[in-house]
């Protein structure tokens, strides 16, 4: 068997396993990749909501990024939920350290219910220590806002956006439509040309986790060898299969469905 394909995911637990860390495992899994982690915080948290946070040690999460890298190694990452300050500059340093390459940054910083994932101090850092280290920035709109200082959801404030954020140094960046109403339209931007990513809008409250899952798909793409852009088509395909197929585990946003296609009703 040739070796396998090899992914990082940087992020914090979700003991509801819909988003965070245990999202991003399931998706490098379904996707054929083998997936290791760095836990930067802890959470309690359900389909509800988060009731409490815990945010690890820094010399710890240091710790967890080199036992990850010296043995296993990883060809792709992605970084979710970074809390502060001190987080993201750990993990920059340790992106630069190991030279690593082909980074996702999914800039988390809102859960689902509304609580606060990332400290607004910490805005600054994560534009000017991680970003200029990534290969493409998954934001959605709230997150646009909070890094560009753009409001508003027409195509040329997107644009001027997505712009922006390849200023501050990221390679590229996929604006993702969520927060939008009509169709689910995500940008792309590989810093020459856009690109309209379109899918149907499914009505559906399963919708935990979608955002730390298409990032962790794009990162599989990438592990995998695939070229960027195919890399963020292939990611839109899996996630939009992924809201359809979701079913209620909670009274609150469930989470989507990543092994609908290993899947067998009984």
């Amino acid at each position: 068997m040739d070796a396998p394909y090899k992914a990082l995911t940087i992020a914090g637990s979700d003991s509801g396993a819909g988003a965070g860390i245990q999202a991003d495992l399931k998706t490098f899994a379904a996707l054929g990749v083998y997936g290791t982690s760095v836990i930067t915080a802890i959470t309690a948290q359900n389909t509800k909501g988060v009731t409490q946070i815990l945010e690890l040690p820094l010399d710890l999460i240091s710790a967890q990024i080199d036992a990850v890298i010296e043995d296993i190694g990883a060809f792709a990452l992605k970084t979710g939920m970074l809390a502060n300050a001190g987080i993201i500059e750990v993990v920059a340093e340790k992106i630069h350290q190991h030279r690593l390459q082909n980074l996702v940054v999914d800039p988390v910083m809102v859960a689902k219910g509304g609580d606060i994932l990332l400290r607004q101090d910490a805005i600054d850092t994560l534009r000017s220590r991680l970003l200029p280290l990534a290969t493409i920035v998954t934001p959605n709109l709230p997150e646009v806002e909070q890094l560009t200082g753009i409001k508003g959801t027409r195509i040329q404030n997107l644009k001027d956006a997505a712009k922006h954020i390849i200023d501050m140094g990221a390679r590229s960046v996929v604006i993702k439509g969520g927060h939008k109403k009509g169709p689910a339209v995500d940008l792309f931007y590989d810093g020459k040309e856009f690109r309209h990513l379109r899918a149907p809008r499914i009505s559906t409250a399963n919708t935990h986790g979608t955002g730390c899952t298409f990032s962790a798909a794009i990162t599989a793409g990438l592990a995998k060898g695939e070229k960027l852009e195919k890399a963020v088509v292939q990611a839109k395909r899996y996630i939009t299969r992924a809201i359809r197929e979701g079913f209620a585990i909670g009274s609150g946003h469930s989470p989507v469905h990543h092994f609908y296609r290993f899947w067998e009703k009984i």
